[in-house]
């Protein structure tokens, strides 16, 4: 987490931190941190690379091809946790599908149903209490694959929509009014003990 000034102005100063923060964290998706995946190795401290940089300078600039050997041996090792991260990120959707297919209901329609449809136009000013559903229409063709035929009962137009924009319309719904009188409740005084 960064922490700015008192008026928010030193923003640009904490930049280079925030996005060594994020480019170093472990990502879920990749299973790795982005640094690792771009340069083959976690992220150290320049305190802690200084010494290390120093060392394989002295030790690999000795000979051409031992230097070049392990050169080849990093570039390996950069393409397996290229794809180790692809199968992670793989594994990592067909969870979020599952779990997102697992939730989705299955709606079944047969002709000459009666259905309403789902309005999704864009609601500049939407409210809480609109009713977004339209209809009754009823369902003339069943597709494979989810869509459905629906003709309005109006005018007689026929459209294919998403059968997910769907609901079944219950037109034989009873409604029974209760004319029951609210009565005011009646306190009675409970002796102290």
């Amino acid at each position: 987490m960064v922490f700015l000034g008192r008026y928010n102005k030193d923003w640009s100063l904490r930049l280079t931190d925030a996005l060594r923060a994020y480019r170093t964290a472990f990502k879920t998706i990749l299973g790795m941190s982005p640094y690792r995946l771009v340069y083959g190795k976690a992220c150290h401290l320049p305190v802690e690379m200084e010494r290390r940089a120093y060392w394989a300078i002295k030790t690999l600039n000795f000979d051409l091809a031992k230097a070049l050997k392990q050169r080849m041996l990093q570039m390996n090792e950069l393409d397996e946790l290229r794809c180790e991260s692809y199968e992670s990120s793989r594994i990592y959707k067909e969870k979020v599908k599952l779990f997102h297919d697992k939730n989705i209901v299955t709606k079944t329609f047969e002709p000459h149903q009666k259905v309403l449809l789902y309005s999704s136009r864009l609601h500049i000013f939407p409210s809480k209490l609109c009713f977004r559903w339209n209809g009754p229409f009823i369902v003339k063709i069943v597709h494979p694959y989810g869509a459905v035929e629906i003709e309005n009962p109006d005018n007689g137009k026929r459209f294919k929509v998403n059968g997910q924009r769907l609901k079944p319309f219950l037109e034989n719904f009873d409604h029974q009014e209760s004319n029951e009188e609210l009565v005011d409740p009646l306190y009675r005084d409970v002796p102290s003990a």
